[in-house]
């Protein structure tokens, strides 16, 4: 209880620190007079769809840090046998760290206006979010093929489970990142509206990259390493 208490806790700092960033706790009263302050036409301020983006993230992240404590109070039990990392995971992180790279330049490319390369990074980060997708499935055939069933013990069952949840929250950023590519095809689609829409893509990639990389340290074992740490600066 008490590993678990300090992950939700570390979390809950990442998110602070995130919305400071954001300006979401920024105090307008104190700073600059309204007229230094007013903004731009072409640079509206910030809708309430992007909080409700960083609201959607904090319960996701939420949900997967829950599926996490289980994965470690599961490992205790007798019946839990460990199964083995396929190598294409590696690809598959790969994959993904580009594709959140490509929308991190698109999203540097919109703010420029120059949108050849917008158009070109945001088709790159699509297409590396769908090869990493058809990664994961392979991957899972793989371990299917291998004996590695769903059914066979628990570490299969969560291994299956939050790869899963991972995909569909992939496949669910896919079908968003799709809709900004095809806007940016657009003739007539207001420039604000277009970097709103690329910065929000940018930053629900970036988050699940990271859940991501938390997912395959916990199946790769290095979190166990973490974990004993951990029990050892509170015991």
């Amino acid at each position: 209880m008490n590993v678990t208490l300090l992950f939700l806790a570390a979390i809950g700092a990442i998110i602070a620190w995130w919305m400071s960033g954001q300006r979401l706790t920024s105090k307008p009263w104190l700073e600059s007079s309204p007229v230094q302050t007013a903004p731009r036409l072409e640079d509206p301020p910030d809708p309430a769809i992007k909080i409700g983006l960083y609201v959607f993230l904090g319960v996701v992240g939420a949900v997967f840090s829950l599926f996490i404590s289980a994965y470690f109070m599961r490992m205790a039990s007798s019946d839990w046998w460990g199964m083995p990392v396929p190598r294409l995971l590696w690809v598959n992180t790969a994959l993904l760290a580009a594709s959140s790279a490509a929308l991190q330049w698109a999203k540097n490319e919109a703010r420029h206006g120059r949108m050849e390369k917008l158009r070109l990074a945001l088709v790159a980060g699509l297409l590396l979010a769908a090869l990493f997708l058809a990664g994961q499935v392979e991957a899972w055939r793989e371990l299917n093929a291998a004996g590695y069933v769903l059914a066979d013990n628990p570490a299969n069952s969560f291994f299956y489970m939050l790869t899963g949840l991972h995909g569909l929250h992939i496949l669910g950023g896919l079908a968003v990142t799709g809709r900004t590519t095809v806007r940016a095809f657009a003739a007539d689609i207001p420039p604000a509206r277009l970097r709103l829409s690329v910065d929000l893509c940018a930053t629900y990639s970036h988050f699940m990259l990271a859940v991501w990389l938390v997912l395959f340290a916990l199946f790769a074992g290095w979190a166990n390493d973490f974990v004993d740490l951990c029990r050892q600066l509170l015991s």
